[in-house]
């Protein structure tokens, strides 16, 4: 039995990983801002992370064998954490994105067309940070969402007193009858009403990860393994917006009709005219074994 601290854990993966991570009878605290209760037997700290002293105040004398971080989104954010558990843990995890590599967002030098992208594209040992940037704005984060993460990536890396780990996920899908971004939604009702899907006039492919799989990853990144670093997190095989059309048409029994999205038009969700495509294969080699997408998609769909 461990001593795990989730912070966020209140929605979507987050609240399967409390789950699984209880399951096997580890002791778990939820740090969170109140917004839904933890299943029976976990520990419920009601804060606001941002909030460095009542941070310090409710965890109290209380120490744990590894952290995970569901809701680092800054650098600013990932300073408190370093400082407020110092000493409190020896391992800690946090759940990062692939936007990270998205290259519209950062310059992260030439790679080979379809090359899936390794951590080393992104190292948070040298990434530059920026404490003074306005992260507490609400409009700035949401516009700097990709830089957020890899700065605070940064920040845990160079100054934590722990070992720590980031889990990049891909765009993750499933875990349960909701849809909880509303972006398969989108395809699934566009296309199920003979409505257009607006996409790029080139199509390039990005990866998926269901919700499952990946509260799985982070228990197993918080339990059962000791890697430190950048670790990408995504199902086998790459998948384009048409190739996911494909897999809806074939459930709803329509075809899907498509337009091209217009100079400074938003395509849809998914619809991606540069490629930022993960590569797995750190994972394999330490030992954690992802799906294939079309194993998982069609049942998401359905």
């Amino acid at each position: 039995m461990q001593r795990v601290c989730v912070i966020g854990g209140s929605r979507y993966f987050g609240k399967l990983l409390v789950r699984r991570l209880r399951a096997e009878g580890h002791r778990v605290t939820v740090v969170n801002r109140g917004s839904s209760s933890p299943p029976d037997g976990v520990e419920h700290l009601v804060v606001d992370r941002d909030d460095e002293q009542a941070l310090t105040a409710a965890l109290a004398s209380r120490s744990f064998d590894v952290v995970v971080d569901q809701v680092c989104y800054t650098p600013v954010q990932a300073a408190i954490a370093v400082r407020v558990f110092r000493g409190r843990t020896q391992r800690y995890v946090m759940t990062s994105t692939i936007e990270a590599y998205d290259p519209n967002t950062a310059a992260l030098g030439a790679r080979s067309p379809g090359e899936l992208v390794p951590e080393d594209a992104v190292d948070p040992a040298s990434w530059p940070v920026d404490m003074d940037a306005p992260w507490h704005d609400a409009a700035y984060l949401e516009a700097h969402y990709a830089e957020g993460k890899r700065q605070a990536e940064a920040v845990l890396t160079r100054h934590g007193t722990f070992a720590f780990a980031s889990v990049r996920s891909a765009h993750v899908l499933g875990g349960g009858a909701r849809d909880f971004t509303g972006r398969l939604a989108h395809y699934v009702e566009r296309i199920a009403e003979g409505k257009p899907v607006a996409v790029h006039p080139t199509v390039l492919p990005s990866v998926l990860v269901h919700a499952e799989e990946l509260a799985d990853l982070l228990r197993w990144a918080a339990t059962a393994s000791d890697f430190t670093g950048p670790l990408n997190a995504c199902s086998e095989d790459p998948i384009d917006v048409r190739e996911l059309c494909a897999v809806i048409a074939a459930q709803v029994g329509r075809e899907p009709v498509y337009r091209v999205a217009r100079d400074g038009e938003e395509a849809s969700p998914f619809s991606f005219d540069r490629h930022y495509a993960m590569s797995n294969s750190r994972a394999r080699r330490l030992g954690f074994t992802f799906s294939r997408t079309a194993d998982w998609l069609p049942g998401v769909v359905a």
